[in-house]
């Protein structure tokens, strides 16, 4: 009985993920071109504008040939599939990340059902591994680690200790990891500029770095941040070596950071179980 109830809650949450996968795809398109409307001024409060972009409105649409995504057209991954990664009107490719991008957030939600069952910590294991995963996918496509996330989720997780829904995160050990994450970040960002008058990092690595240390405690901020510089290291030589270095402000080879310091934290939370 357990393991028919188990494998239940498994399918239940994988479903119920891919579902936040297809929505976490247009967080990860739209609101970075909403923050930047906002930025520049863009939006306009007059009757003649036009209605700001939403993660709402305007309804998905192709964008070769404009055409409105009907319902049947977006159902996560199995429309992929129909469609055959093509619009149905122009025959344009469709990016694989997005059915990618649903299966990852259905794999992150099935885990959590698979590790907590079916519970209140399982639930919140997902959305902040979501969370994680959009987070990323910002960063690595804009190098910009958006606060409507990283700030929400930090105290997300401070309130997620609070109510002991984290099994082995306290309340104290949230907040001494939620400071000790951003401080930490901080003083060697301070450190790197003064030292080089460079900026070695964004502030958006500082408060991703607190959300980590609020839902993980402070114990995982080192483990994590050993993680994530190492795979930095790798990445940045692989980027080097296949010529395809970024250049941000006349620096060239920068790499995001917080891809690195959320798969840190999703290799400790997995790790630290088992450990």
């Amino acid at each position: 009985m357990y393991v028919m109830t188990s494998s239940f809650a498994v399918l239940a949450f994988a479903l119920i993920g891919l579902c936040i996968g297809s929505f976490l795809n247009v967080v990860i398109y739209r609101l970075p071109k909403m923050l930047e409307a906002q930025f520049e001024g863009v939006a306009s409060n007059t009757d003649d504008a036009p209605a700001p972009l939403t993660l709402c409105h305007p309804p998905s649409r192709c964008g070769h040939c404009g055409h409105s995504i009907t319902w049947f057209e977006n159902i996560p991954v199995l429309s992929y599939l129909f469609l055959r990664g093509k619009c149905s009107v122009c025959h344009a490719p469709i990016g694989l990340r997005y059915p990618l991008v649903e299966l990852a957030a259905s794999a992150v939600f099935g885990y959590c059902a698979w590790r907590w069952y079916f519970s209140w910590t399982a639930a919140a294991y997902a959305l902040f591994g979501a969370a994680l995963l959009c987070a990323s996918l910002i960063d690595w496509d804009t190098t910009y680690l958006p606060d409507d996330i990283t700030v929400p989720l930090t105290w997300a997780g401070l309130i997620a200790a609070g109510l002991h829904v984290l099994p082995s995160v306290n309340l104290s050990q949230s907040l001494a990891g939620a400071c000790a994450g951003y401080l930490s970040l901080w003083l060697i960002y301070w450190a790197f500029k003064l030292t080089t008058g460079r900026e070695g990092m964004g502030y958006g690595d500082f408060k991703l770095y607190a959300a980590i240390g609020a839902w993980l405690g402070w114990q995982a901020l080192i483990p994590t941040v050993l993680v994530a510089a190492s795979l930095g290291v790798v990445a940045g030589l692989l980027l080097k070596w296949t010529h395809q270095e970024r250049q941000i402000d006349g620096v060239t080879g920068y790499i995001p950071f917080g891809p690195f310091l959320a798969f840190g934290a999703a290799l400790e939370l997995i790790t630290s179980w088992q450990l």
